[in-house]
C-alpha cells in the first residue's frame, strides 16, 4: 500500500515536470515566475520558491498539509495561499492548480474591463466556455501579498479560471493534465481576443489608452 501511494505521487511529479517543460519551452512562462501544484491524498505538492518550469525535478516540490504547513523542509511558492483556496472550494473537485504569466492572458488582464468581474474574456470561439467556463477577474494587489490573497478569496466562486489583474491566470482542474489543457485554452482565447481587439482599433494608441497604468511598487 505504501509503495502504491509513493508511485502515484511520483507519477504526478513526472507529469508536472513534463507540463512545466512544455510551458517553458513554448514561452508560456519564463524565469521563475510560475507555480504549479497538485493534491495527493491529504498533501499538497507545490513548486518551490524561485523554481523554474524549464528544469523542474522531484526536488522542486515542497510538500504541505491542507493548512499549508510544510512537511519536507522545502520552501513553497509564496503564492501557496492561492492554491490552497482553490483546493478548499468544496464540490469543485480541484486536484491541480497552475499559475503562469503567459503573454496574452496577462495582456488581457491589463485592460480596463470597466468594472466587469465575470466572464472577462469574450467568447469568440466556444471552446473556453466548453472546457473551463467563465473567467473571473481579480483586482490588482502586489504579488504574494495578503491583499492579493484577500482579493482572490473575495472573488472565489465555482469557476476554476481566474485572471489576476496586471499579473496573469490561475487555473484549477481535476488533474494536472486538465489544468494544463484549461490553461492552454484560456491563453489561446486571450490571444484571439487580443488580436481581434487590435484589428478593431483604428491605431495602436487606441489600445494603449484602454490599458490601466499601475503606480510604482513601493
Amino acid at each position: 500500500m505504501i509503495m502504491k501511494k509513493e508511485s502515484s505521487a511520483a507519477s504526478q511529479i513526472a507529469e508536472a515536470v513534463w507540463i512545466g517543460s512544455s510551458l517553458f519551452n513554448r514561452n508560456k512562462t519564463s524565469g521563475s515566475s510560475a507555480n504549479m501544484s497538485f493534491r495527493h491524498e491529504d498533501h499538497i505538492y507545490i513548486t518551490t520558491s524561485g523554481s523554474c518550469f524549464g528544469n523542474l525535478s522531484e526536488e522542486s516540490f515542497a510538500v504541505t498539509d491542507l493548512e499549508g504547513n510544510v512537511l519536507n523542509g522545502l520552501n513553497p511558492s509564496k503564492e501557496l495561499p492561492l492554491h490552497l483556496m482553490m483546493y478548499r472550494k468544496g464540490e469543485s473537485c480541484v486536484s491541480a492548480v497552475i499559475h503562469v504569466h503567459s503573454t496574452y492572458s496577462t495582456l488581457w488582464s491589463c485592460l480596463d474591463h470597466q468594472g466587469r468581474i465575470d466572464d472577462v474574456i469574450p467568447h469568440y470561439t466556444p471552446y473556453l466556455e466548453m472546457k473551463l467556463g467563465h473567467i473571473r477577474l481579480v483586482p490588482y494587489a502586489k504579488p504574494g501579498s495578503s491583499e492579493l490573497f484577500a482579493a482572490f478569496k473575495e472573488r472565489l466562486s465555482d469557476e476554476n479560471g481566474y485572471l489576476l489583474a496586471h499579473h496573469g491566470p490561475v487555473v484549477g482542474g481535476s488533474s494536472l493534465m486538465d489544468a494544463f489543457y484549461f490553461l492552454e485554452e484560456l491563453e489561446e482565447s486571450a490571444r484571439i481576443a487580443w488580436m481581434l481587439n487590435s484589428i478593431d482599433a483604428s491605431d495602436s494608441l487606441d489600445i494603449r489608452r484602454r490599458i490601466i497604468c499601475l503606480p510604482p511598487i513601493s
